[in-house]
């Protein structure tokens, strides 16, 4: 593994490894990655601004995680192997599922930015960083707020079956793919 010049070496050694910090933000944004398959813009807004608020904060730490998980990616490419028990067809499945999840990540984030600068109204995430210039394209921003809700559950299913599919080799082929994925503290519930 390569390691980052411009980081001075004493603050480099108090870093995780890539492993593990790709292990954090996996298990960050599945929660996140629930939560907005679960709850719209819409969902909140009857709740109040506070609500709206609390939503559009997780909604720029999500995008955040997934511009900074497309970035790793391109720079160190997949930090996940398919595992020696893997044969036939599920060697490549594993790498080309794993892709298309970071991908799907930044096109998602992607498509957020297209609705806010096809919108009539300056969109901000967080209620404080505006998301793009609006150009008050109203037919394009329709257009776009439906590939934007279709690819997210598109994605949505990916990751189902991706979680499914790890699931089914730990127990099945019994290849502790959970705890390879887990952090180490929580190994002792698998």
């Amino acid at each position: 593994m390569a390691t980052a010049p411009h980081i001075p070496a004493r603050l480099r050694a108090r870093l995780p490894s890539r492993r593990v910090a790709l292990k954090w933000l996996h298990w960050i944004m599945v929660p996140l990655f629930i939560w907005f398959l679960l709850v719209q813009p819409k969902d909140v807004v009857p709740f109040g601004p506070r609500a709206f608020q609390v939503h559009s904060t997780l909604a720029l730490v999500f995008v955040s995680l997934s511009l900074a998980w497309t970035a790793d990616l391109m720079r160190r490419g997949l930090a996940s192997r398919p595992g020696p028990k893997l044969r036939g067809w599920m060697r490549p499945a594993h790498r080309w599922v794993h892709l298309t999840l970071i991908w799907g990540l930044f096109f998602v984030a992607f498509t957020g930015f297209l609705l806010g600068l096809t919108s009539t109204v300056l969109l901000k995430a967080g209620g404080f960083l505006p998301i793009a210039p609006p150009l008050g394209l109203r037919t394009a921003n329709q257009i776009v707020g439906t590939v934007h809700i279709v690819q997210f559950y598109a994605l949505g299913v990916v990751a189902g079956g991706h979680a499914l599919f790890h699931i089914w080799r730990h127990y099945r082929l019994r290849d502790n793919a959970l705890r390879i994925m887990v952090p180490q503290r929580f190994h002792r519930y698998l």
